[in-house]
């Protein structure tokens, strides 16, 4: 890289800032600032939260949001759109109940990667599935033996915090609130949980509430349009971050970053406790350093195949762990395109999430244990003894 000409070195930047991946996401953000915008300013958003501060005591605010999040990542598989379809919501019912948004909004961000990690059409269980050559249904038993008890733990604990916060419901509708205006936000998250395409749910959420607008005289179609623009504006520094670190990440790699990081982890390995840790290590800092947990997946999934050959270990844990420890990490990355988009939506900072990510850090405990008290079983012909 030293003797690479500067020319060169913008074409590799440029390369990785225009990945498919990276400019998928960037759509993503321009509809969700769009929809966000447009969603408010017809009184969506508003209308949703009175629904659910009428429907849910004070007490159930916190778990009922985190055991939608689940349900609907799980229902779709991505974190994604989990997060463009409940974060709007999160972040009103924080500030029409006086909590913290970050908060609330880490709910979302935690409960999105409960199904990232477990449904069989996230695209990260299929690449841990397809890399160590196991059945979706044996990874999605290992993993939820992980899983299940760290959403537990959560959900009591959002309970309690629930309970002994004092949160404050909004018991009044304003006068003239219309609950039609819901249908927009409804009809996005009907759409998210059926597993239709995000830019397709987000296209469809826009022209509801366009048409809303327009049947109720709320809004015209130049302020509709000013309203949008508005929203994407907010998304900038979101995309432009994202385009920054998609083009660094490339850099990193092409200079052989990621292969250091490989060898420098598999040098030294002893006993099977030594090798699961090894696996968990690497694809967490490959993931560090792709920002994409499908990517880090695919990267050092031949590497955890021969280290789990080589010391007996259940492939089916193999891919569980390479799966569970990628979302982990993603979720915990201030620069991740999922918790970059809960931010531009929420209208917070990232690294403002870090300390309410209860579920990420109890899924990591989860992982842990299971390494230190599971270590030294070996597999016989793919199965425990």
């Amino acid at each position: 890289m030293r003797r690479m000409p500067t020319s060169e070195r913008i074409e590799i930047f440029s390369t990785g800032a225009a990945n498919p991946g990276i400019l998928y996401m960037i759509w993503i953000f321009i509809l969700s600032g769009a929809f966000s915008a447009l969603a408010s300013g017809i009184g969506a958003v508003h209308a949703t939260v009175a629904a659910t501060t009428a429907l849910l005591p004070s007490w159930a605010l916190l778990p009922g949001l985190f055991v939608t999040a689940c349900f609907i990542s799980m229902s779709i598989g991505t974190s994604v759109g989990t997060i463009v379809a409940l974060t709007p919501l999160a972040a009103q019912l924080a500030t029409a109940t006086g909590s913290d948004v970050a908060e609330m909004v880490a709910i979302v961000l935690g409960g999105s990667f409960f199904g990232d990690n477990l449904s069989f059409i996230s695209d990260t269980t299929v690449a841990a599935t397809r890399t160590q050559h196991v059945a979706m249904a044996d990874k999605f038993r290992a993993n939820l033996r992980i899983a299940l008890p760290a959403a537990i733990v959560c959900l009591v604990a959002y309970t309690i915090i629930g309970i002994t916060s004092g949160i404050s419901a909004v018991p009044h509708v304003a006068a003239g609130t219309s609950w039609l205006l819901m249908l927009p936000y409804l009809i996005v998250i009907v759409a998210a949980a059926c597993g239709i395409n995000v830019l397709v749910v987000l296209t469809i959420g826009i022209a509801a509430c366009v048409a809303l607008a327009m049947g109720h005289g709320s809004m015209g179609l130049l302020e509709m349009c000013s309203t949008m623009g508005d929203g994407i504006k907010n998304m900038s520094d979101l995309i432009i971050v994202t385009l920054l670190a998609g083009g660094l990440l490339e850099v990193i790699n092409h200079g052989g970053g990621i292969r250091y990081i490989i060898s420098l982890l598999t040098r030294r390995i002893s006993g099977a406790r030594g090798a699961q840790g090894t696996i968990a290590a690497l694809v967490a800092l490959v993931n560090v350093c792709t920002a994409n947990n499908t990517i880090a997946i695919l990267t050092v999934g031949r590497v955890a195949r021969s280290i789990a050959s080589q010391f007996g270990i259940d492939p089916r844990r193999t891919a569980s762990l390479l799966d569970t420890c990628s979302c982990i990490t993603q979720a915990a990355l201030p620069y991740g395109a999922q918790t970059l988009l809960a931010a531009g939506l929420a209208g917070v900072a990232p690294v403002a999430f870090l300390p309410h990510l209860y579920y990420p850090i109890a899924l990591a405990l989860a992982v842990l244990i299971t390494i230190v008290i599971g270590g030294q079983r070996r597999a016989v012909n793919g199965r425990r003894k």
